[in-house]
């Protein structure tokens, strides 16, 4: 018998990306507000992703079943 498809979370995939070694990135927050105040170091640092801790990417992979 066939198994079936998994849906993927579709909030998920927009919110999360995946590198090609398998790591689950996220945007880095204190992005949308202040931008004028902020000094220019921290809007570069923000430019950046970041890796998702460990306990929140069990939860993830269950979001995106087809991801590595």
């Amino acid at each position: 018998m066939a198994k079936y498809k998994i849906k993927t979370h579709s909030g998920a995939k927009r919110r999360f990306s995946i590198t090609g070694s398998g790591k689950i990135m996220r945007r880095k927050i204190g992005v949308n507000n202040f931008r004028r105040k902020k000094r220019g170091q921290t809007l570069r640092e923000i430019g950046d992703k970041q890796q998702v801790s460990a306990h929140i990417e069990k939860r993830l992979r269950r979001l995106l079943p087809y991801s590595k």
